[in-house]
């Protein structure tokens, strides 16, 4: 990416300023792993894409995103036959700024109508161009998710990486902390790098978490620049006004991003749109509802405790979450796995959401290794390795839940559970 003047000026800025990313030292952690850095190859011309990746807009169309390092069309041409000229879309193209960092051009365009459960060949730019190819997700059950969260960019997560890569998943779920960046910007030219075998082949579907703020008091206040700039998801297509908190359908499930380091209070944006969200589901339709969030509701974990984030946005929405009967709720930021039982107000409901917390990515952090003892009879199953989960919704009433250990950068299943709607529960009706 272009960058004007970048230095151990930006570097040390990032250091010093990364206190106010949050509460991130509550607990002792590990020796930082160095991050695994995915240099800009040599020889690629100026005009060439790279870190492309792909999301879900609507249930029908994707949006293929890429940088390049000069101005260049916006252009995508796509086809579901190898080497064929096939239809072109223009789109937009977008940049920002960060101190003296300056990103390369962003490239967005939305393509579709698709067929579901497809294979299309497409191209970014000109026609000279690498031809890439992704798969749509499927249109009905069954649907496959890989789920993990606070990802980053060390050996570990490329472990990780690599066994997702051996999974048959349709959509990546991803609930928080993208690149620990922690304004360094070039280090997000690096994941995107990093991920874009991945994430140009299937969508990949974000949140944010506290390593994607970036707000710096007096000298860069607005929040979020480059995570807006680089990761746009589909918050319009669902009445959002805010890149931060969306919902979508795929294939008989209803997914909702929330933003933990937004408002998220009674009087909030978030939680009115919230509400009227989980007004408009149609269990008919979508049997399945899942939520992301980033900052976990709950934790047995020593690490990330006490943090408002976590508390006030529970106490503020858990009951909408109750009330509608979400299947599953999805967490980051305590870097472990924890999986508890379905659970509302601190107490074992049978109508309730199961938590996982799944922040075991890979980050140059390290594990959250000290659990509180004894362990909560709520909490299920709790370990800190790292690793991935997998949740394949096999129809409107069965799904199974499996989290892959890599810690030994050998995948391991080491939890599973099989899983019933709620909607398909007759006790568990949608309270109004």
């Amino acid at each position: 990416m272009a960058v004007r003047g970048l230095g151990l000026f930006v570097v040390s800025t990032g250091l010093a300023f990364n206190g106010f990313l949050g509460n991130l030292d509550t607990y002792n952690r590990p020796p930082d792993r160095p991050n695994f850095i995915v240099q800009q190859p040599e020889n690629l011309k100026s005009a060439s894409p790279q870190q492309v990746h792909i999301s879900s807009v609507g249930e029908d169309k994707m949006r293929i995103s890429w940088i390049t390092d000069s101005s260049t069309p916006a252009t995508v041409e796509y086809s579901t036959i190898s080497g064929a000229k096939g239809t072109s879309v223009t789109g937009t193209t977008s940049s920002y700024d960060y101190l003296v960092y300056k990103s390369g051009e962003i490239h967005e365009v939305v393509i579709g109508p698709l067929n579901p459960n497809t294979i299309y060949y497409y191209r970014c730019g000109s026609h000279s161009a690498p031809e890439l190819s992704f798969k749509t997700p499927p249109a009905q059950f069954p649907i496959n998710f890989a789920v993990v969260g606070d990802l980053g960019q060390t050996d570990w997560t490329n472990s990780t990486l690599q066994h997702i890569a051996q999974s048959n998943y349709d959509m990546l779920l991803l609930p928080g902390d993208l690149s620990y960046a922690d304004f360094i910007q070039p280090l997000w030219d690096s994941f995107g790098r990093l991920v874009e075998p991945l994430a140009s082949q299937r969508p990949w579907m974000v949140t944010q978490g506290n390593h994607e703020t970036e707000k710096i008091p007096l000298i860069h206040k607005e929040p979020f620049t480059a995570y807006n700039a680089r990761w746009r998801m589909p918050f319009e297509e669902s009445g959002s006004d805010s890149n931060l908190y969306y919902s979508f359908n795929v294939a008989g499930v209803h997914v909702i991003m929330l933003g933990s380091y937004t408002d998220f209070g009674p009087t909030s944006s978030q939680y009115s749109w919230l509400q009227a969200d989980l007004g408009k589901i149609d269990r008919s339709k979508t049997p399945w509802t899942l939520v992301l969030i980033h900052a976990p509701w709950y934790n047995t974990n020593t690490a990330h405790q006490g943090e408002k984030e976590s508390i006030d946005m529970k106490a503020s929405m858990e009951k909408l979450l109750y009330q509608a009967r979400v299947d599953v709720v999805f967490a980051g930021h305590v870097h472990a796995y924890e999986r508890f039982t379905r659970v509302y107000n601190g107490n074992n409901d049978n109508c309730a959401p199961v938590y996982i917390n799944i922040g075991d990515g890979g980050n140059r952090e390290g594990l959250a290794s000290k659990y509180q003892k004894p362990k909560p009879d709520i909490s299920l199953f709790r370990e800190a390795s790292f690793g991935h989960g997998e949740l394949n919704i096999v129809n409107s009433t069965n799904a199974l839940w499996t989290w892959h250990r890599n810690d030994d950068d050998e995948a391991v299943t080491s939890d599973s559970l099989w899983l019933t709607s709620l909607s398909s529960v007759p006790a568990c009706k949608v309270q109004n």
